[in-house]
């Protein structure tokens, strides 16, 4: 009998059979080479985006793991459907450990207890719906404290420029480097930390405060300058009512105020947009300041300035939850506001 001729269909059979005992063992390979090198493209676009440099190979592959870590963790955030999205931003290579070191500064652990019996002007205010400081005028452009841990005078500073805008019809951008240098007794130690009622006391003995354009922010601990001119004053400053949503929405309906949070967590770093209901504490280690609240998807919301630059959060700005369950608010946002008077 002559021999059997392997038919084309029965060769192509036995190739995808070979195939199927090659691939599995070959695919993992394949994969882990590709998700390398798609790590390695987005860290390199990363530093091309934020103007990263390195001092030398060792310390950006250090960081190229930092980044690594980060990203899938903010992957595997935002592939959980939130209401807010994490981003790569310009921490991306920061351990939350250097995070916080280096743009943190609120020392609420020193806050001495605040009287429940302190007066609040805006007991009686019926607040509208919703308010957007920055509509009307009364919020300056987003700041960057840099690696400089006085958010406490941003805070504080943000807030004077709202109700002197308030009163005056004019909004001026007021110098937190001059707060930083000369605001230096008690508990106000320029880029090691500070308060913001504390801010707010030296604004008034100091009878005021110049522009940032004639005391322009170094984002280190300077020597204390006499401003030649004064561009605004305070007369004063009140506490909101201690953990107390509802009134820290009448004072925000009147005005941008200064809140302390916790923004030490991973998600606050990466934030990016939506409302943020993320983990938190209430350890207080941040001051930003509320300049509105809203409701966005039936959530509602408190509209946060920060003092991280623009390229944080939604422009530099995030937006917290309100009315949670917590008397102390997400982060802590009730337990420690206050604002000036003029």
């Amino acid at each position: 009998m002559a021999p059997r001729v392997a038919s084309p269909l029965s060769c192509l059979c036995l190739a995808l059979f070979l195939m199927g005992l090659w691939l599995p063992s070959a695919t993992p390979r394949r994969l882990e080479e590709e998700s390398l090198s798609s790590m390695s493209a987005r860290f390199e676009q990363w530093m091309a985006l934020h103007g990263r440099l390195y001092k030398d190979a060792q310390e950006k592959e250090q960081r190229s793991q930092i980044f690594e870590e980060n990203l899938k963790f903010i992957d595997s955030v935002n592939a959980e459907g939130r209401l807010y999205k994490l981003s790569t931003n310009k921490f991306a290579d920061l351990t939350n450990d250097e995070f916080k070191a280096m743009h943190m500064g609120f020392k609420g652990h020193e806050c001495a207890t605040r009287e429940s019996d302190a007066p609040f002007m805006y007991a009686n205010v019926s607040a509208p719906a919703s308010m957007d400081w920055r509509k009307k005028g009364a919020v300056t452009p987003v700041k960057d404290q840099g690696q400089c841990g006085c958010c406490w005078a941003f805070s504080a500073v943000a807030a004077m420029e709202g109700i002197h805008e308030i009163k005056t019809g004019k909004l001026v951008s007021l110098s937190e480097q001059e707060v930083v240098d000369c605001d230096t007794k008690g508990e106000d130690q320029g880029c090691n930390g500070g308060l913001m009622d504390d801010a707010f006391k030296f604004i008034i003995n100091n009878h005021g405060l110049t522009t940032e354009a004639k005391y322009p922010y170094k984002a280190v601990d300077g020597t204390c300058k006499k401003a030649s001119s004064i561009a605004a004053t305070i007369t004063g400053y009140e506490d909101v009512p201690t953990n107390n949503e509802k009134a820290l929405l009448k004072a925000v309906a009147s005005q941008p105020v200064s809140v302390a949070i916790d923004a030490s967590g991973y998600e606050f770093q990466f934030y990016s947009r939506g409302v943020f209901t993320g983990n938190c504490g209430t350890e207080l280690d941040h001051g930003v300041t509320a300049v509105g609240y809203g409701t966005s998807g039936g959530t509602k919301y408190w509209l946060v300035k920060n003092s991280w630059g623009k390229q944080w959060g939604e422009a530099g700005y995030i937006m917290m939850q309100r009315d949670v369950a917590s008397k102390e608010g997400l982060c802590g946002i009730a337990m420690q506001a206050s604002y000036p008077t003029a």
